[in-house]
């Protein structure tokens, strides 16, 4: 059984184990091994930058060409992830290692109704590695883990592991464990994201674990998009789950607007979520019924992303909507800033989580949150290698006077690296 939309001691510590699969650890001996670990990555991606001065050639066929001085450095070290390309053989296209690593400080400081709540710590974000494979001109084969470095690169979950169909940009079939895309920021790689961290409202309305067992049609036609899929929600596993639970059923739809605008990108989306309700579903959260309309601008050095979303709860989950605007500006071809404002709100007790580090403070549950953040992103390499800064303000309200009353300053620091 389940009372106010919490689930038994053992199912919430197993659920939280997996989805947040690198623990965080204060101040702890990890930390040096975090430290050194980003280092290494960060001397290698920029230690071969001495590449761009000269040409280096690689004798077996299907390697990388040449590099030249008219090739950008990071196109030229990022071009050695394609360990095998060669169009004319067959059987095997192309052969590439993926991954990303991504490494975060955090630091809180607020209040609650018990006193002060503070963390301060760091943070192995995401560390996974793979291998992709285009065969037989129109299959991509991928597969890709979820690493630890703070527990000697131990094996946390599979996160992508499927066979895709796409013979054209129009149609793609992929069959097995991937990404559910759904919600402005739900639809956004964790290498792309303008912001350290998904808001309240993805982490809210989404589902955070992002990587379900499933089956999904997805493409791009002229100026439309579009994205179907059918899910496993069932009891999760490192690998593939269960299949003791529910079912998810996504359908999205897009249209980019650029042309008639007169800008880059005006992708006006509408996702909906239909989540069978079962006491067994792991992957998920305890949502039904999700249905979100996001807006992504993009006009010279000016962008905006928009998304205002809505969920029936159940099994005690109150319903909840939510808004999140995100203004941003590219100062230069390096320098961005970011901004946004996230309001999430539940029709009933406890019904709205806090967002990463905040949870990290304290542990309760609200019924009202209000967010404001401020960033600056540095790209070296485009989203392929970047820092990105903020600090946040944030405020829950809890008419329950249970734990989750909050009001408090957060700064967080991140390196990402992504391949």
């Amino acid at each position: 059984m389940r009372g106010n939309g919490y689930q038994s001691i053992n199912t919430t510590t197993k659920r939280m184990q997996l989805m947040n699969s690198n623990t965080i650890r204060p101040h702890a001996p990890g930390s040096r091994k975090l430290a050194a670990t980003a280092g290494a990555l960060l001397g290698f991606s920029i230690g071969a930058s001495a590449l761009h001065a000269g040409e280096v050639s690689m004798s077996s066929k299907g390697a990388m060409p040449p590099v030249t001085e008219d090739k950008d450095w990071c196109d030229s070290l990022w071009g050695y992830t394609t360990l095998y390309k060669d169009p004319n053989n067959p059987f095997l296209q192309e052969l590439s290692f993926t991954g990303r690593f991504q490494a975060d400080y955090g630091y809180v400081d607020g209040s609650t109704d018990d006193g002060d709540a503070s963390f301060d710590g760091y943070n192995t974000r995401r560390f996974r590695a793979g291998l992709k494979a285009k065969v037989f001109q129109d299959f991509i084969v991928h597969g890709e883990v979820d690493l630890d470095p703070d527990d000697g690169l131990f094996y946390n979950r599979l996160t992508d592991a499927y066979v895709a169909y796409a013979p054209s940009k129009a149609f793609k079939l992929t069959v097995g464990k991937h990404g559910i895309p759904f919600t402005q920021e739900g639809s956004t790689s964790s290498k792309e994201i303008l912001t350290i961290d998904r808001s309240a409202l993805a982490n809210n309305l989404w589902f955070p674990n992002e990587y379900l067992p499933g089956v999904s049609v997805s493409g791009t036609k002229d100026n439309w998009v579009y994205h179907t899929g059918i899910y496993s929600s069932g009891d999760e596993t490192p690998e593939f789950g269960d299949f003791n639970g529910g079912i998810a059923y996504l359908a999205s739809l897009g249209y980019d607007f650029a042309s008639a605008m007169g800008v880059d990108q005006a992708l006006l989306k509408v996702d909906y979520v239909y989540n069978d309700p079962n006491e067994n579903n792991g992957f998920t959260r305890d949502l039904e019924n999700v249905g979100s309309v996001n807006f992504n601008l993009k006009n010279g050095k000016f962008g905006l992303r928009t998304d205002l979303a809505g969920a029936t709860g159940y099994f005690g989950q109150p319903d909840l909507w939510a808004v999140m605007v995100m203004p941003f500006y590219d100062i230069t071809e390096k320098v961005q800033v970011v901004t946004r404002y996230t309001h999430v709100e539940s029709d009933g007790n406890d019904g709205v989580r806090f967002s990463r580090y905040e949870s990290e403070a304290i542990s309760g549950r609200g019924d009202s949150y209000d967010e404001i953040f401020l960033g600056l992103n540095y790209y070296i390499c485009g989203n392929k290698l970047k820092f990105q800064t903020g600090v946040d303000y944030a405020n829950m309200n809890d008419d329950a006077h249970n734990g989750g009353e909050y009001d408090g300053w957060g700064v967080t620091g991140a390196f990402r690296l992504s391949w």
